[in-house]
């Protein structure tokens, strides 16, 4: 059985609508990228980590050199308490590649050009408001009274999906997780390189992480329990001065580099991420010739250190069933093929985030064996041939 799927209308351009229009182009699907935000995404976000897994995947859409370009070489997380005290190591299994330290804003902007350079369009401005299966379609209407028609949908639109409201109206809502997030590069840390590793430190009062690269630069990443829901928006209009004043003094009695790294901040390099959220158990992927991607259906926190990983690959397993399988079984044998592992793992980072939310911290955080996230595979060569495949290909 082949695909009838030639066209689709993907409703997000961040980092997974943009990754899926480009497996959807290497599949044989024209798509086109519509964006609510009149402007691209240049500069905004803190920075993450890509996965041997993610890089992999993007490998199979001829992609992952981009992320190279980018992205510093990364071989693993040190945990350590704010006493200084090692509680454990997350290293990659040795065959692997290592993982991509990167900064969102370079991500975006580095999967922007590809895309436009494979001639895949981005149009701004278009906030989408509803949709309504045409018979042999589907018409996407936008805010600005415009409507666009495709194939399928597919909603890239991240934690707080509009699409995922139009495929099912009940849809669960993200959870905050008791966490603010904040950022910031620094020219100079003053300190020896990390040798390619990500130094988390577990204090009193908040998470601290830091990298630091061979010429002494790099970046700092804290995650500040706030028992109060705050919206990024109400965290921004606190100011830059105030909130790095409040994460000096939550790291002042810590025996880590936190206090010395955010004394060298200045208050204009600081990024102010906001509220870490996840999805819960989303239950309802597609509905009729509307899917959801990335975020939108599986968003899990920065705590995971696959939140993007995870977005490519569902980006990349749903243009292959999409290749390969008329829309209706495409859709059930990517949610098959997806969902076990991405609740997995969003099951995972759920526990951290409660271990660093909670009075006792560190004491709480037990590293695990992650091998079987970053060993995953994609193999973009390989027939879907239906739900049965799906259903019979072990979870990883």
């Amino acid at each position: 059985m082949s695909s009838q799927t030639r066209t689709a209308l993907v409703i997000g351009g961040g980092i997974a609508g943009t990754i899926t229009a480009m497996a959807l182009r290497q599949a044989g699907i024209e798509a086109t990228v519509h964006e609510a935000y009149s402007s691209t995404a240049d500069g905004i976000g803190g920075g993450l980590s890509l996965a041997p897994n993610g890089v992999n995947a993007l490998d199979a859409i001829g992609a992952g050199d981009v992320v190279r370009a980018v992205g510093i070489p990364m071989r693993g997380t040190v945990l350590k308490s704010g006493d200084g005290e090692l509680i454990g190591e997350i290293s990659l299994p040795s065959e692997l590649p290592p993982s991509r330290f990167v900064w969102r804003g370079a991500l975006y902007r580095a999967l922007y050009d590809e895309a436009a350079r494979r001639g895949i369009r981005t149009l701004h401005d278009q906030r989408v408001v509803g949709a309504e299966d045409t018979g042999d379609g589907v018409r996407a209407h936008f805010a600005d009274g415009s409507h666009a028609d495709a194939d399928i949908l597919i909603g890239t639109d991240g934690i707080r999906s509009t699409v995922r409201t139009l495929i099912d109206p009940a849809a669960p809502q993200p959870q905050y997780a008791g966490l603010l997030g904040f950022a910031a590069q620094l020219g100079d840390t003053g300190l020896a390189s990390t040798e390619g590793k990500l130094h988390v430190a577990y204090g009193k009062r908040g998470s601290f992480g830091y990298l630091v690269h061979e010429d002494s630069s790099g970046g700092w990443f804290v995650n500040l329990p706030h028992p109060e829901p705050m919206t990024l928006a109400e965290a921004r209009a606190v100011g830059n001065e105030q909130w790095l004043s409040v994460l000096r003094e939550a790291f002042a009695d810590d025996h880590s580099p936190a206090a010395g790294l955010l004394r060298r901040s200045d208050p204009a390099d600081l990024l102010i991420t906001g509220p870490l959220e996840t999805m819960p158990t989303v239950p309802t992927w597609s509905r009729g010739r509307m899917v959801l991607v990335g975020d939108a259906v599986h968003a899990a926190s920065p705590s995971s250190g696959q939140g993007a990983s995870q977005a490519i690959e569902s980006s990349v397993q749903l243009a292959r069933c999409l290749r390969d399988l008329p829309y209706e079984e495409a859709f059930a044998a990517y949610e098959l093929l997806r969902r076990e592992r991405v609740e997995r793992i969003i099951e995972g980072a759920t526990r951290t985030n409660a271990s660093k939310a909670g009075a006792r911290g560190a004491s709480e955080i037990k590293p695990e064996n992650m091998d079987w996230q970053f060993e995953y595979r994609i193999d973009w060569d390989a027939p879907v041939t239906g739900a049965e495949y799906a259903a019979a290909t072990p979870a990883q």
